[in-house]
């Protein structure tokens, strides 16, 4: 067999990356981290093992292609247009912050206006696939600086277009009869090309793919999913834009059909293959002699992205009236190099707006950054130096609105219920209080759900309950009990400890994820805390014994074991009762309903009279009477004209009653 250098090369990647992805995880470290190291390690400045960087290039090229293909098929069209009010703002001044502050002082050292404005580009845009892995890990992707953080990510994803649109223009920018022209005819032309592959996909891609489907076959459809997203990048690439468009397209199509998710399911794992070596091709720029050679520069833009870039969209954050707390941990979560920066520095590098020895610095100190970013993440929100910085800032952008409601509304407030979090569990139980008459405040982070409970004349405001001054605002000294039904197990902590400090006699009740949350929780002043595990773990196990036609009894006993073994509850065990036709062992059970007549010897007569067990060996399960059924009904209640009776039993028995009851006097 001839000798295949690239095929070793790739298997070198994948045993490579495996292993430093391991030993990295003991340390805490995401994947992504462990493929950066691995193409540091492999590159042209590392061991140089290597050698066909071309191709490597081409396979992380397909990479970007299926990434975003996938990014377009989670944003349809409908999704894109719900979510537009939410991510547009912290979007907007985010990127607008951060690329209009880099591009000014990119200018102000003497850098060419074009290369600038790249530069602006590349510090807006921050790492998705590492933001969202630390989120997810944390379980912060609801709390409130995760949804910024994820609103801002997904603006930052679409802004790649355009970016990809206006970087080649760039390299001539300073030479341009009119580069705002030039930009303005390329954006147009993009807006054409996205118009007319929309309206095209939309007729013809379900169509197609109703007929791949109809073929029952999983690798003729994975071929069409794959022939689509190709296909559209192609397509914008021959109209001379950029392949992740079209990609982005394409996913965009599929996800508007009946279809996006089966494709999602089997696009993913050839798409990971493909974006682990597009990571490992981008830890390959990773420059050590740059980094000896220019260690102040490195280190300077270092300190831009993490530091510089985190305050900016901490900014962004506060603007938009966020407490002091989110907008810190929002800033940390962005301040870091982006994987569509490498792609925006390839492209300016092949059109003159970069050269590779002044790009060089530039990716080594992002890659540097984006190294640091779990560990940034983990450690921030124990971090309060950072957050007490903010608080002047905090006052004068009015984050507290709940500050501004109290002098309207808050003072007559007194033995309330102060409710923090209005998601599903927020809503559920302030509307059981205002069903029983009890008083209640919410505080709640989330500016549009703020907006639109008060528009319905709900007492929410917009407050950090990690805050004294909220929690004082919300007179919380006066208030009978508080609950906590919020997705941030950091402030959840915070909120129970300043409770605590401002009254220390309120009970707090509140939820946690794990078992082993709740007992901490506990011993800072929690007077109750549900644990979601074992909650729900329990809840699976009634309605499991319950498919299995389990004995009450036996559940209820189940039940009383996991709590003893768990935690205590004072709700019991809800288990619904099956139907007849529900229970397995009653399967060859017939029921028959029969209708006394008027003439028949069943009239006035009872089943006691009428000995119908014994003489049939039929049982009567239910008399309906003028349309309904008797819940009081005795065996020795006499059969009215009209009744329906309800017998079961085999074949031979229900003939048997039937004759019976209708036989003639």
């Amino acid at each position: 067999m001839p000798h295949i250098p690239l095929l070793d090369e790739v298997a070198l990647i994948a045993a490579m990356g495996v292993l430093v992805t391991l030993v990295l995880s003991r340390l805490q470290l995401p994947a992504v981290a462990g493929l950066l190291f691995t193409g540091a390690l492999m590159g042209p400045s590392g061991f140089g093992l290597v050698k066909s960087l071309t191709v490597i290039e081409v396979l992380a090229e397909v990479g970007v292609v299926l990434l975003l293909f996938t990014i377009g098929l989670e944003f349809s069209l409908a999704r894109l247009a719900s979510i537009f009010k939410q991510v547009a703002l912290g979007g907007v001044l985010q990127v607008g912050l951060t690329t209009g502050a880099v591009t000014g002082l990119a200018v102000a050292f003497g850098q060419p206006v074009g290369r600038s404005v790249f530069l602006g580009f590349v510090f807006a845009l921050s790492s998705t696939a590492i933001v969202l892995r630390a989120l997810t890990e944390r379980r912060e992707l609801d709390a409130p600086h995760g949804r910024f953080i994820v609103g801002t990510l997904i603006f930052q994803d679409l802004c790649v277009i355009p970016m990809v649109l206006v970087v080649p223009l760039l390299g001539g920018t300073s030479g341009a009869e009119s580069p705002a022209l030039a930009v303005g005819i390329a954006l147009a032309k993009a807006a054409g090309v996205v118009v007319v592959t929309i309206a095209l996909a939309r007729v013809l891609v379900p169509r197609l793919l109703s007929w791949v489907d109809a073929s029952k076959s999983r690798e003729i459809f994975l071929l069409a999913v794959l022939a689509l997203c190709t296909g559209t990048a192609w397509l914008t690439g021959m109209a001379g834009l950029s392949l992740a468009l079209g990609a982005f397209l394409g996913g965009m199509v599929v996800a508007d059909t009946d279809y996006g998710h089966r494709a999602m399911s089997e696009v993913m794992p050839l798409r990971d293959a493909f974006v682990s070596i597009f990571f490992v091709s981008l830890g390959m720029f990773f420059d050590v002699q740059v980094v000896l050679s220019q260690p102040g520069l490195v280190a300077l833009l270092t300190v831009g992205f993490v530091f510089g870039k985190g305050f900016l969209a901490t900014v962004a954050a506060m603007v938009m009236r966020f407490p002091a707390r989110v907008a810190w941990l929002a800033g940390v979560g962005l301040a870091q190099f982006g994987e569509f920066g490498f792609v925006l520095a390839r492209l300016a590098q092949a059109s003159g707006v970069i050269d590779a020895e002044g790009l060089a610095p530039v990716l080594s100190a992002g890659i540097i950054s984006m190294f640091f970013t779990p560990l940034m993440v983990r450690v921030a929100p124990h971090v309060r130096a950072g957050e007490k910085l903010l608080l002047p800032l905090e006052r004068v952008m009015g984050a507290r609105s709940i500050d501004e409601e109290d002098a309207e509304a808050g003072h007559a407030l007194k033995g309330h219920v102060v409710i923090v979090g209005y998601g599903l569990a927020g809503r559920t139980i302030s509307t059981a209080l205002k069903a029983t008459g009890q008083a209640y405040v919410v505080l709640e982070l989330n500016a549009e759900t703020v907006r639109a409970a008060r528009a319905r004349g709900e007492p929410v405001f917009y407050g950090d309950a990690t805050s004294p001054e909220a929690l004082a605002h919300a007179h919380i000294a006066d208030a009978k009990a508080m609950l906590l039904v919020l997705n941030d197990p950091a402030a959840a902590q915070r909120i129970v400890d300043a409770v605590k400090r401002a009254a220390p006699g309120l009970p707090i009740l509140m939820r946690a994820r794990y078992l082993k949350e709740a007992e901490a929780l506990k011993a800072l002043g929690a007077q109750d805390v549900v644990a979601e595990e074992v909650e729900g773990g329990l809840e699976l196990l009634v309605r499991l014994l319950r498919t299995l036609e389990t004995p009450r009894n036996v559940i209820d006993a189940r039940v009383k074991e996991a709590r003893e073994a768990t935690h205590t509850s004072e709700r019991k065990a809800t288990v619904p009762r099956p139907t007849f036709g529900e229970l397995s062992m009653l399967a060859g059970l017939k029921v028959e309903p029969v209708r006394v007549e008027k003439g028949t010897g069943s009239v006035g007569r009872s089943v006691v009279d009428l000995d119908l067990r014994k003489v049939s060996g039929a049982l009567v399960v239910a008399v309906a009477r003028e349309g309904g059924l008797l819940q009081a009904w005795s065996p020795s209640e006499p059969f009215r004209e009209g009744d329906v009776v309800f017998l079961a039993g085999d074949g031979t028995a229900l003939r048997e009653a039937t004759r019976l009851l209708t036989r003639e006097t």
